[in-house]
């Protein structure tokens, strides 16, 4: 009776932990935005990538997903909702990958998958806007994605690199656990 006392507190703690990040994402993604020609660009993969560090892939995924999916609904883009999503989500899983399973941890493995997951992000916006526009517009858009990439790696792998140096980081996953 008491494991399954355990296993559902620390189920509880980890869907708030979850829940928390997706809020994080959506505020980071709808309230900080830098207006470009083409669209907009956002402070919401800074958190994408350091719920990553804190929580683990798994449980940043679906909140990177929801929250800036919720983002494009609340902003007034719902075409984008769907594609959003699915390149949220796979974003956040493919850093972890890197950062969890490659490197273990490292933070030199968090900026080589934010990397990886940035260019993954470029490719699935574009193509997205291949299919929903026309090659003319989702070329127009590469620089504004690639520079919203860029902002997102470099604010996470500051904060990153501070939670670790201060052991944040492995204080807060004991908590989360």
């Amino acid at each position: 009776m008491k494991s399954q006392q355990v296993k559902k507190t620390i189920g509880i703690k980890s869907m708030c932990f979850t829940a928390v990040a997706c809020a994080l994402v959506f505020v980071f993604t709808y309230t900080f935005k830098i207006p470009l020609g083409t669209g907009y660009t956002h402070l919401g993969d800074s958190i994408i990538f350091l719920s990553i560090a804190l929580l683990g892939s798994k449980k940043s995924s679906l909140a990177a997903g929801l929250g800036a999916s919720l983002a494009d609904l609340i902003g007034g883009y719902p075409a984008w909702i769907l594609p959003t999503f699915f390149i949220k989500l796979v974003m956040a899983l493919l850093c972890g990958l890197f950062a969890e399973k490659l490197f273990k941890g490292k933070l030199y493995g968090y900026i080589i998958g934010a990397a990886i997951a940035g260019l993954f992000q470029i490719g699935g916006y574009t193509l997205a806007k291949l299919v929903m526009y026309d090659s003319a517009y989702a070329l127009s858009t590469l620089p504004a994605l690639v520079l919203q990439s860029a902002v997102g790696i470099a604010f996470a792998i500051v904060f990153i690199g501070v939670f670790k140096k201060t052991k944040a980081d492995e204080k807060f996953k004991r908590m989360v656990s």
